[in-house]
């Protein structure tokens, strides 16, 4: 039988990139609980910088996919997280509102399997072309800027769980230089 803590663990490796959605919303309550779920992220200074905008509006949604180049995928859903930079105000959180945001996204993104949901991240920050975009369609204030789009919903694929543990990036006590090798996958041209 399977602990809690197994089932924590398993929940973290099983999560995965969904692309495919079902033409099915989300209800409030999953996405509140989401968000409740974001925010128990931790935070430099404890500041809490982050700011959601929840987007299920159907055209609105069309809006973002059509400007977003790869952001094309039919969520019935979306949940922007932001960073406040004026709730950012010690050295500490104005420094790290990155990382802290980027730890409530992932809490999101952990958290959607377990609600039967399937969720992707979208980036958007550092670039500004993609920043302007999302802050112009969201009547973002210039002091709040979107990290990124979580896409969420019932997914319409099921992807196994997985490991991507690479020994060979794993470095004890001091970094080690290695020649590094490219993934097959990862090469333009295959010699062959």
């Amino acid at each position: 039988m399977e602990t809690e803590n197994e089932a924590l663990l398993n929940l973290i490796q099983s999560r995965r990139s969904i692309r495919d959605y079902l033409p099915q919303p989300v209800e409030m309550e999953k996405i509140t609980r989401l968000l409740e779920l974001a925010m128990s992220a931790p935070s430099a200074s404890n500041s809490q910088p982050w700011e959601f905008v929840v987007v299920t509006e159907a055209d609105l949604m069309q809006k973002l996919r059509e400007k977003l180049m790869f952001a094309r995928y039919d969520a019935p859903a979306a949940i922007v997280v932001c960073g406040n930079l004026k709730i950012a105000y010690n050295s500490a959180a104005r420094h790290y509102w990155v990382q802290d945001c980027s730890a409530a996204m992932e809490n999101m993104l952990v958290a959607a399997p377990a609600l039967g949901l399937g969720a992707v991240w979208i980036g958007v920050y550092p670039l500004p072309s993609v920043i302007r975009v999302v802050s112009e369609a969201l009547n973002l204030p210039e002091h709040v800027v979107p990290l990124g789009l979580m896409y969420v919903g019932y997914p319409n694929e099921s992807k196994p769980p997985r490991t991507q543990y690479e020994e060979r990036r794993v470095h004890w006590q001091q970094y080690q230089l290695r020649k590094q090798r490219a993934k097959l996958k990862n090469t333009k041209y295959n010699a062959s």
